[in-house]
């Protein structure tokens, strides 16, 4: 029996080698992710694995600080976008969920590519404004990409689908949660 989900959350790469680089705002993306996370009605986690994070190792582990509710869901993938060759699709028939909130790290990589591939895939989606990082690259700052990333997703064109970007304490607010 198929359970429909609207309160479906996607983590992407929060991962310990992920954040040996390090990344904007931390503990504070982290907070934030948390707080949805509590709040959502299914937790989806992705994982990257490939030769800097090998499947099991403790660089491919989540984040130590994260919370991961008892019924999480766990993807791994090897590419930048995760749904390739990945269950992560199939994950979210099961929920049959149609609307999925995203956040994560990197920003202008695997949070980007699994973006637009949702989107191209009919999902309706809500981007967590505040609660994905990524690192500095080249002559831009991660305090320059997060927000011009986040200026591209509102205004992707998508006909006849839904993407909004919104900062945690909206999404809390229309799930029905308080913040803090």
């Amino acid at each position: 029996m198929e359970i429909s989900m609207s309160r479906v959350l996607l983590v992407v790469d929060m991962q310990k080698g992920v954040f040996s680089t390090p990344r904007m705002d931390r503990i504070g993306r982290v907070e934030r992710i948390n707080q949805l996370s509590r709040a959502a009605e299914r937790v989806i986690f992705i994982l990257h694995n490939e030769a800097d994070l090998p499947l099991g190792s403790d660089e491919w582990e989540l984040l130590p600080e994260l919370f991961q509710p008892e019924d999480s869901i766990y993807v791994d993938k090897t590419a930048c976008d995760a749904f390739y060759r990945t269950t992560l699709a199939d994950e979210l028939a099961a929920l049959d969920a149609k609307h999925i909130a995203i956040c994560g790290c990197a920003t202008d990589y695997c949070v980007d590519t699994t973006i637009k591939n949702a989107a191209s895939r009919g999902y309706a989606l809500t981007i967590a404004s505040d609660a994905h990082t990524t690192a500095d690259r080249g002559s831009l700052k991660a305090e320059q990409l997060i927000p011009y990333f986040n200026e591209v997703w509102a205004t992707l064109a998508i006909p006849g689908n839904r993407i909004e970007v919104k900062t945690t304490a909206d999404i809390l607010q229309e799930w029905g949660h308080s913040v803090g």
